[in-house]
């Protein structure tokens, strides 16, 4: 049967970043018959208010468990001590969809561009003025995609994919759902084992 793989995600999402390595080895294996299809789940909304110090405790604990969970996982902990977090991901997330709109490749290279500014280089992507440069980096129009980053037009389509994902139950990210003949399935995410999810991926679509 035609299908499609759903990937919802986050780009400001830590275990995403985490999962990367096995999503790509994954794509490499999957059939053509199953189209990929990419949804931004809205981790967290806009704020400007500094990240509380629990949560600051919390996440910095999250990385030290996916480096020990899925090895090689790099992050660097000087964001922690350079930038004012922000527990806001939303930014991110329109900033994806306002690279999108000048291309849809530009889809995956932006969500890596703001996962290697996040946790490589120390940079914050809940700020305007860090996406901003970053699509400048990408090659993009800059000044469109400032236009973009807040239009209405833009926040509904956030908006829209972030209820799709709901629907389908991703409500933590990373998601796979894997949708054909009407039913969607949720394909557990294994970090380090590309081969396991295609294995659950093909018993699901067996007839």
């Amino acid at each position: 049967m035609n299908a499609r793989l759903y990937y919802v995600h986050d780009p400001m999402c830590s275990w995403c970043w985490g999962f990367e390595r096995t999503r790509k080895r994954l794509l490499e294996k999957l059939p053509s018959s199953i189209e990929i299809v990419r949804l931004l789940g809205g981790l967290a909304p806009d704020t400007s208010e500094p990240m509380a110090p629990e949560m600051r405790d919390y996440l910095q604990q999250t990385w030290r468990t996916i480096q020990q969970r899925i090895p090689g996982t790099e992050f660097n902990f000087d964001f922690w001590t350079t930038c004012t977090p922000q527990r806001s991901t939303w930014p991110a997330c329109r900033a994806v969809i306002a690279a999108r709109q000048q291309g849809k490749e530009y889809d995956e290279r932006m969500t890596r561009a703001i996962q290697e500014a996040y946790y490589l280089q120390a940079r914050n992507p809940s700020e305007d003025a860090v996406l901003i440069a970053l699509a400048g980096e990408l090659g993009l129009d800059s000044g469109r995609f400032e236009t973009s980053l807040h239009a209405p037009a833009t926040r509904a389509l956030l908006d829209a994919e972030m209820r799709l994902g709901r629907a389908m139950n991703a409500t933590s990210f990373p998601s796979l759902v894997l949708e054909g003949d009407g039913a969607c399935s949720q394909v557990t995410v294994d970090y380090t084992n590309a081969a396991a999810i295609l294995e659950t991926i093909q018993m699901v679509m067996q007839p």
